[in-house]
């Protein structure tokens, strides 16, 4: 697998970050096209990963895309516009961001910084740090480091939680033959009040 980068992001860059992943996913859904990232950031040539979360601020904020991968080749600039257009496409959470919902959604991106390799995950974790990725054979899923924070879980839930997620068992977290793999993370994200981008 490609080795990602150490990277670090300044506030104005990881503003940038969300700026694009929102021009990304208002060019796919407006006229199905790729936006291309322009003159980027001299952070944005890194090659490291990139996810992209899209929440609407209707009724209990729910997810209407989520996309991304903590390995790549390609650019962080190109990653996050790829990663924007698969969450707002269908094959993210089911159904096709739509035009009318663009003014209510929460754009959010999260940079990966560096992968920490461990053979104790539940101790090195740090909730709300680092990001998850379990694989096993043919399965394969992620989480976002803000995730446990957000639904307040312990460590342990938030193995369980993404084992089960990636159609395990809950346990599966547990076994030798599945990879656990933690990554360091730096999460932008718009302001549901319209404001400034935050980092969280």
């Amino acid at each position: 697998m490609p080795k990602a980068q150490a990277v670090s992001l300044s506030y104005d860059d990881g503003a940038r970050a969300v700026e694009l992943a929102r021009e990304s996913v208002e060019s796919y859904v407006l006229h199905g096209q790729r936006e291309q990232p322009g003159s980027m950031r001299d952070s944005f040539y890194s090659r490291t990963g990139a996810f992209v979360r899209i929440r609407s601020t209707r009724g209990r904020g729910r997810l209407r895309g989520c996309a991304g991968s903590s390995r790549t080749s390609d650019q962080l600039g190109h990653a996050i516009v790829d990663a924007a257009i698969q969450a707002a496409s269908s094959d993210s959470c089911g159904s096709e961001v739509e035009q009318p919902e663009l003014s209510n959604l929460v754009v959010s991106v999260c940079i990966v910084c560096e992968h920490v390799s461990t053979d104790t995950p539940v101790e090195d974790v740090e909730l709300g740090t680092h990001g998850l990725v379990i694989d096993r054979n043919d399965k394969h899923e992620w989480m976002y480091p803000t995730i446990p924070v957000e639904n307040d879980w312990n460590k342990q839930q938030f193995f369980t939680r993404a084992s089960r997620k990636a159609g395990l068992s809950p346990l599966a977290w547990q076994d030798e033959a599945t990879t656990v793999t933690l990554f360091e993370g730096q999460v932008f994200r718009e302001r549901p009040d319209g404001g400034s981008v935050e980092e969280l």
